[in-house]
């Protein structure tokens, strides 16, 4: 298992932007609470998850379920 940013420069450089406006919290959320700070809680629980792979909600990070490489 690894969770990497995802591959997309431009992407993460959006999403990045997005977090600095919002003091850390999902840009792609309407509401800020402790459950959408970045890591939000629901890509947490995901990563828990072995069966789990794929991006956060707002596509700044993907988690694979292969070993990291």
């Amino acid at each position: 298992m690894s969770v990497k940013l995802n591959e997309d420069k431009e992407m993460v450089k959006l999403v990045q932007e997005g977090l600095k406006r919002t003091g850390g919290y999902c840009p792609c959320r309407t509401e800020k609470t402790q459950d959408t700070k970045c890591m939000c809680k629901e890509f947490r629980e995901q990563i828990k998850d072995p069966d789990f792979e794929g991006y956060c909600h707002c596509l700044l990070y993907y988690k694979s379920k292969g070993n990291s490489d």
